[in-house]
């Protein structure tokens, strides 16, 4: 607790309980109308050549807001899996000023797998496609409807451990979450965002919410391709970029951009020490990183001015994190979440939020570090192996790009260390040479005890390793 609320002041300094809890005040879709109200001309969110102000955006959501008024009522949900546009952050933002809640899906989704999500969400109606003449119609005049503990979204997790589950957010959690990390980075109406993460999962949206709440202008990418991101950088003025790790990487031997970011913030998965370097030559600023999940927001970050590897920084305002016997991460605050739809457990016994992940204090800096997720954890010979541990001393070697680790069921170990890389270009694959310099820096037990080579890790839409996939292929 005296760490958590340490951290908050070197994130914010004078920091106060008042000020947290006002974080979560308002409602996300009256805190956009507020913004349209005050800053109507200023431009708000730009995808290719479309763009749209603040005051416009606010207008085509009105339109929204009446085309829904026949068609549900306060608290019903709607499943949108329309593709990114901005009709569908106008309907995203018409769904809330309707009372409604938001259930964002991936638009790549097959009818099976939209099938089973509509089974579990219980959507009154399902968009797939957000039409442009739904704003063709009377907009609806501005209620607020809703309260901060109003429900506003009904996300799913991203499913690499599991199957994905229900997670309902408030107003309150959503906002508290953003405006916590928005402060802690000077976030100001100033800003232009860049990013290409999708806007039905946590990352992507946050950019979004934090654009509507400040007033500052968001530059999206319908999909990430590195030249498209270079000319938003370079040619859209961008301030601050949110990527992930695997966008980072694909800078790899890029010129040196020309840019004004002031912050580039990376997260859902881990950022090694090679991509930070080689993102910093590209963009002339090393990434800070931030952690974060769906059940809780952003909760965990580098410090402002202060980016570097090997851990994820110190709790934001608002979030108390403890370490549980076994180095679980375990959270409260006024960003987490209450539960999982269907009840299915998630807090232990005096009500802390169990993350499924381990980690440890770094013992110079004070700072978290993530060690992976409790089920990947790997019982070798009775001993306890964090694959992150291993993947990270595999990538320093010179032959290899990038690194997963996990376990494969073996007679002997009752787990079997097992490593699978993607080789840099113009160098051969040697599991020989990769086991033996895992040898020179792991005890014994963690060492492979085989590796293989592959074209690429398998990884879900946000970047993050599924190590099933490994198991399945292994």
């Amino acid at each position: 607790m005296e760490w958590s609320r340490a951290a908050w002041a070197r994130h914010v300094p004078g920091v106060t309980d008042e000020f947290v809890a006002g974080l979560g005040d308002g409602t996300i879709h009256g805190l956009a109308h507020a913004t349209a109200d005050t800053s109507a001309d200023r431009p708000a969110v730009r995808i290719g050549s479309e763009w749209v102000t603040h005051g416009g955006l606010d207008a085509m959501a009105a339109r929204c807001t009446g085309w829904l008024q026949s068609r549900v009522n306060p608290g019903d949900r709607v499943l949108l899996a329309a593709p990114v546009s901005l009709l569908w952050i106008a309907m995203y933002l018409g769904i809330l000023r309707a009372g409604a809640v938001v259930v964002p899906a991936n638009p790549s989704y097959t009818k099976p797998e939209l099938d089973q999500l509509a089974a579990a969400a219980g959507p009154a109606l399902v968009i797939k496609e957000v039409d442009q003449a739904w704003i063709g119609g009377k907009p609806e005049p501005w209620i607020q409807r809703g309260e901060p503990d109003s429900p506003a979204l009904l996300a799913f997790t991203s499913g690499t451990t599991g199957k994905p589950k229900g997670v309902p957010l408030t107003h309150r959690q959503l906002l508290t979450s953003i405006r916590s990390a928005m402060a802690a980075w000077r976030w100001s109406p100033r800003d232009v965002l860049a990013h290409a993460l999708p806007l039905y999962h946590q990352h992507g949206l946050g950019g979004l919410h934090a654009t509507l709440v400040a007033g500052s202008t968001l530059a999206l990418l319908d999909r990430f391709d590195v030249d498209e991101l270079n000319h938003e950088v370079e040619w859209g003025d961008a301030t601050v970029l949110f990527a992930v790790p695997t966008m980072y990487q694909r800078l790899a031997g890029a010129p040196v951009w020309k840019n004004r970011l002031r912050l580039c913030i990376s997260g859902s998965a881990p950022l090694s020490a090679e991509v930070a370097s080689e993102a910093r030559r590209v963009l002339g600023r090393q990434p800070l990183v931030r952690y974060g999940l769906t059940e809780s927001g952003l909760n965990v970050s580098q410090v402002h001015g202060e980016p570097h590897t090997g851990s994820v920084g110190i709790p934001l305002p608002g979030v108390v994190v403890r370490l549980a016997d076994d180095g679980e991460i375990q959270m409260r605050g006024p960003q987490v979440f209450r539960g999982y739809l269907g009840g299915e457990p998630a807090f232990t016994e005096d009500g802390w939020f169990r993350t499924g992940d381990l980690g440890r204090l770094d013992a110079a800096t004070g700072e978290l570090v993530i060690e992976g997720r409790s089920k990947e954890l790997i019982i070798t010979g009775g001993m306890k192996v964090h694959p992150r541990e291993v993947e990270e001393v595999l990538e320093r070697h010179a032959s290899v790009a990038e690194a997963a680790v996990a376990g494969l069921p073996s007679d002997r170990w009752g787990e079997q260390v097992t490593g699978w890389v993607v080789v840099r270009p113009g160098f051969a694959f040697d599991e020989a040479a990769l086991i033996d310099h895992a040898r020179s820096m792991l005890a014994p037990y963690k060492c492979p005890k085989q590796v293989f080579v592959v074209e690429a890790l398998p990884r879900n839409h946000m970047g993050k390793l599924d190590r099933k996939r490994l198991l399945v292929a292994g």
